[in-house]
Order: C-alpha cells, then structure tokens, then sequence
C-alpha cells in the first residue's frame, strides 16, 4: 500500500503530470507487486522560489525539470526490489512525459504495516 508523494515546478501540462502518475503506478505494480487499483499518489507543483536542489550534487546535472518522488511503504521490500523500482521509474518516465533520468529523485520511507489506516478508522493490516 504505497504513498507516493509528487513534486515538480509549476508549468506542466494535465498529460504531463498523468504520464508521471501512471508510470510511478507501472513500476509500482511491475517492481514491488501492488495489487491493481492499489493507486495513492498526490501531486504537487510548486513556484520557482519554493523549489530548491542541488544541481550537480554526486556529479548528477539536474534541471528544472527534476522531479521529487517518495514513496511511503511497508518495510517488506528488498533492497533489490528498491533498486529495480527506481530503475524502472526512470524508465518508464523518460518514454512518457519524457524526463532525462538524472531529473528522477526518488527516496522511500519505510514503515511498519500496523502505521496505516486506509479508511473507516481501522488498522487494515494490524
């Protein structure tokens, strides 16, 4: 049950922003085996002034083009897993909107599976 948090700079288009959201949801489902429909994700864009980053930070040449991707998860997956996912959203999101993978920062947070309430004030799975 994967929480993807999505921030960007202000000025893209609605098929931009679908296109990000539809392959962080593929990798998801190819890499950590989400269930179908298992789709939780937001989006933010923000203003030049309130988007910071190092642009060459461990010699990677970031844009403005760069993307924040993290991804809150249960603490299940392996660090194979992790690695391929991140391979793969680079991927899947230089084929469609078409951004250069050196502008995909992803970084996952994990929790443990009783930290999730899906809805109806219950503990899923707890």
């Amino acid at each position: 049950m994967p929480l993807a948090h999505i921030s960007l700079r202000t000025g893209k288009t609605e098929a931009y922003r679908q296109a990000i959201f539809d392959g962080v949801y593929r990798a998801l489902r190819e890499t950590f085996d989400v269930p179908e429909d298992d789709q939780f994700m937001v989006l933010t864009e923000h203003e030049a002034a309130n988007f910071r980053y190092g642009a060459s930070y461990l010699d990677v040449a970031r844009s403005d083009n760069l993307v924040f991707i993290q991804i809150t998860a249960n603490n299940t997956r392996s660090a194979d897993q992790k690695k391929a996912l991140f391979r793969r959203i680079a991927e899947l999101l230089g084929e469609n909107p078409g951004i250069r993978p050196e502008d995909v920062f992803i970084n996952v947070l994990e929790v443990v599976k009783e930290n999730w309430s899906l809805g109806n004030g219950i503990a899923q799975y707890a």
